[in-house]
This record gives C-alpha cells, sequence and structure tokens, in this order.
C-alpha cells in the first residue's frame, strides 16, 4: 500500500508543478507574442534574446500555422494552448494508472475478485473502442487506418446487428449511443463495478 500512497501523493504534486510551469510558459509565451506584435521593442536585449531562443522552437508550430492560411504572430498562443491540452492529458493519465495500481492492489489482496476486475477493463476498453470509432466519424478518416481499425474491430459485434433494428434519425446514427447504454445496462446486471 505504500506504493499507492506514494503515488497518489506523486500526482498533487506533478500538478501543481505543470501549473507553475504553464504560468512561466503564459508569461514567455505573452512576451513573445508582445515582441512579434511589435507591442514590446523587438530589438532590445529581451527582445533580442526571446527572438534568438523562443523563436526556433515556434517555427514548427509557425509552419503549420502559415500551412492552414493562420497568422504566424499567433504561434505563441498556439503553442500554450498545446502546453495546456498536453499537461491535461498528463494528469488524466497519471490519474488512470493510479486508479489501475490500486484496482491491481485490491485484486491482489482479494483473488475472487480478479475476474471482476478483468470484466470491468473489458467493458471500459469496449466503451473507449465506441467512443473512438465516434469522434473518427466525425473526421475525414479512413475506418482501415491503424489508428482507427482496432475500434471498428472490436465494436462491429455490436453495432452491425443493432444497426439492422434501429432507424438513423435523418443523418444520425443513434446506434453507438444505443450500444454504450445496453454496455452499460450489462455491466450493472453482471455487478461489475
Amino acid at each position: 500500500m505504500s506504493v499507492l500512497a506514494s503515488y497518489e501523493s506523486f500526482i498533487p504534486v506533478a500538478r501543481s508543478a505543470l501549473l507553475f510551469i504553464g504560468a512561466l510558459v503564459a508569461v514567455i509565451c505573452a512576451f513573445d507574442w508582445a515582441v512579434r506584435t511589435r507591442r514590446i521593442n523587438p530589438f532590445n536585449r529581451a527582445a533580442r534574446f526571446f527572438r534568438g531562443r523562443v523563436d526556433p522552437l515556434m517555427h514548427p508550430i509557425e509552419r503549420v500555422l502559415v500551412r492552414t492560411g493562420g497568422n504566424p504572430a499567433t504561434a505563441p498562443w498556439w503553442a500554450l494552448a498545446a502546453y495546456a491540452i498536453c499537461g491535461i492529458l498528463l494528469i488524466s493519465l497519471l490519474q488512470f494508472i493510479g486508479s489501475i495500481l490500486s484496482q491491481i492492489m485490491f485484486a491482489s489482496q482479494n483473488p475472487g475478485s480478479i475476474p471482476l476486475l478483468l470484466l470491468s477493463w473489458v467493458f471500459a476498453v469496449l466503451r473507449l473502442a465506441l467512443l473512438v470509432r465516434v469522434l473518427s466519424s466525425w473526421f475525414p478518416i479512413s475506418p482501415f487506418s491503424k489508428w482507427i481499425r482496432w475500434s471498428y474491430v472490436l465494436t462491429n459485434w455490436m453495432i452491425t446487428p443493432l444497426s439492422r433494428i434501429i432507424p438513423r434519425i435523418g443523418m444520425i446514427d443513434i446506434t453507438p449511443i444505443v450500444a454504450w447504454f445496453l454496455l452499460n445496462i450489462i455491466q450493472r446486471l453482471l455487478g461489475i463495478p
């Protein structure tokens, strides 16, 4: 249990560190944006430092912005948004790993709960596959792409029979929503946490 307790105490420290670094990144991005938009003299010492040290880090973001027709002067704000999204994903991943560790610790103390734990993981993977399938259908991504195909393979056994029974509502296919609710109902009927 000491491993789990130390891991759970690590998450708030990581969250605080990411928040502190995020504040620092926000200040750097705001100053870089001010230099790029000439709100600050681009030839003073601090501006030259930023143009020499920070701007090379912004070049990949600038290239993407220019290719998509965006303004390269907004690259610092896009970098800040990318940092915020990556930070949220990292904290979510750390919390997910913590919940899996606690489930494994619980299952190691109660060996009779291992089948229920494995079944709950199966239901979680099926829900994730449904979510990926739905989100990928909103974008021009092929269902045969190596990143998306697994979600179709895992959910076709549910979606195909349901789509024969449930009609579309205009252009909207509600079959994945029905499959999601059916998975929840089955999981609760089986008594799986």
